[in-house]
């Protein structure tokens, strides 16, 4: 897949912590976009439902956190969801600096597949 590739590429990491760092970008995703924003996130990128089983499942004090600030919403529902993206990238030994290099590659690709719209609700969802 390319997506992941590119990931591997980038950043040095392999092939599951790319498949699980995308599966939890499009978790985060269907969590906060309405049905129809996500069908378009999901449908730029191939296997996307796969990669999504690949994620690790949220536990602990990041899951926590991410439900917790999506009760706040506004700007707290953010830092939540950056939470719980630290959660399970941290389960597939990634820290969580690595979010901040991830996610440009991720919302490139989208654009080159989707377009700007696409890229966009991706953007929103991470801000």
């Amino acid at each position: 897949m390319e997506l992941i590739n590119m990931l591997t590429k980038n950043l040095g990491i392999s092939d599951s912590q790319a498949e699980g760092g995308t599966g939890l970008l499009l978790d985060l995703a269907k969590k906060q976009l309405a049905g129809g924003d996500f069908s378009k996130v999901l449908a730029a990128i191939p296997n996307g439902e796969a990669l999504m089983d690949k994620a690790p499942q949220p536990s602990g004090l990041g899951g926590m956190l991410g439900g917790l600030g999506g009760m706040l919403g506004g700007k707290a529902g953010g830092l939540g969801n950056l939470a719980a993206l630290a959660g399970g990238f941290s389960k597939l030994d990634m820290d969580s600096g690595m979010i901040k290099k991830f996610a440009p590659i991720v919302m490139g690709y989208l654009k080159e597949q989707g377009g700007d719209e696409v890229e966009a609700l991706l953007a929103k969802v991470l801000k």
